[in-house]
């Protein structure tokens, strides 16, 4: 992801969460957290899908996932996922961790295609709903 990515990305983010991001985090994101990495997915020039990961040690940590919706289903999504694994990876992580919206069907159906399992729950982890 660079910089002039940050107004496609938040349309995504805005299309896809209850509660999205401000268009700033993700320029603090790539222009100050050295523990943060971002991938986009392209369609020619238009931005298609985004995600973000932290590596905290040897640990790497999804924190945002998503796919315009006009581009759903057509395994972008899977794509984008085994490029976190390739990154994850090349910095050194041995294990990647998520959370997912219960409600979120479609994305935990992919995350287990990958082998993600349930640690745990959190109940009311998310503050706009408590779901």
């Amino acid at each position: 992801m660079r910089l002039e990515d940050i107004p496609a990305v938040h349309e995504i983010e805005r299309l896809s969460f209850r509660t999205p991001w401000p268009a700033y985090a993700f320029e603090q994101e790539l222009r100050g957290n050295r523990l943060a990495r971002y991938l986009v997915a392209r369609s020619g020039d238009r931005v298609v899908a985004f995600a973000g990961l932290w590596l905290m040690v040897d640990e790497a940590h999804i924190t945002t996932f998503s796919v315009h919706p006009d581009w759903r289903r057509q395994g972008i999504g899977r794509q984008l996922l085994l490029s976190l694994f390739d990154l994850s990876a090349s910095l050194g992580a041995v294990r990647m961790t998520l959370e997912v919206r219960a409600g979120n069907t479609a994305a935990q159906a992919l995350y287990r295609a990958f082998g993600f399992t349930v640690a745990g729950e959190r109940k009311r982890y998310y503050t706009d709903d408590g779901e």
